[in-house]
């Protein structure tokens, strides 16, 4: 964290890469998020409620406290973990602020909402299929521009690393003396 914090990062390359590469495992984890979800369900309402309260006509249960207590369990953890990360990492990209705050409380609340609304739909009303809805496709779409965002921004301090480099290269090589020959005098040496 001492990099970010003292704003090394956008001097080391290294640490810029494995950022990116961390970014590039957080996509395969933010499609893995939505393949989990169009396995159990789908985007229509009735297969979400289906999935919650069960359907008899499928042979399928309605979720149970405990099996909702179990993912729950595991997604508080996990998932908000994830978002601290996206998040803290989103702090050092060279956006607005107001756009940071903004999305890192997207994320937040899409995650949330989205974890809160299954309970809601099994315990509560299965009107809230639509919470859940939209929670599931806010949650995607901000985490896809929380990762969109850092990954541009790294990449842009790379270039901007890489041209920097470029640059000390030709201003070393430009202010370097040309080599003496021997046998030769030139005014300096006089």
């Amino acid at each position: 964290m001492r990099f970010f914090v003292t704003g090394e990062q956008r001097r080391e390359e290294t640490l810029n890469t494995l950022v990116l590469f961390f970014l590039v495992y957080m996509i395969f984890q933010w499609i893995s998020i939505g393949l989990m979800y169009f396995h159990r369900m789908s985007l229509y309402p009735k297969s979400i409620m289906d999935y919650y309260l069960g359907n008899p006509e499928k042979f399928t249960e309605p979720r149970s406290y405990q099996s909702l207590l179990e993912v729950s369990h595991a997604h508080l953890f996990s998932m908000g973990m994830l978002a601290v990360t996206l998040t803290h990492l989103l702090l050092f990209a060279q956006v607005s602020e107001r756009i940071k705050l903004r999305l890192s409380l997207w994320v937040f609340f899409s995650m949330v909402t989205d974890e809160l609304s299954g309970w809601l739909i099994r315990f509560v009303d299965p009107l809230f299929v639509w919470l859940k809805l939209g929670a599931f496709l806010s949650l995607e779409i901000s985490m896809g521009m929380l990762i969109a965002l850092v990954m541009m921004s790294l990449w842009r301090q790379r270039k901007a690393l890489q041209l920097s480099a470029q640059q000390k290269h030709f201003r070393k090589r430009d202010s370097h003396t040309p080599p003496r020959v021997s046998g030769r005098t030139t005014s300096s040496d006089q």
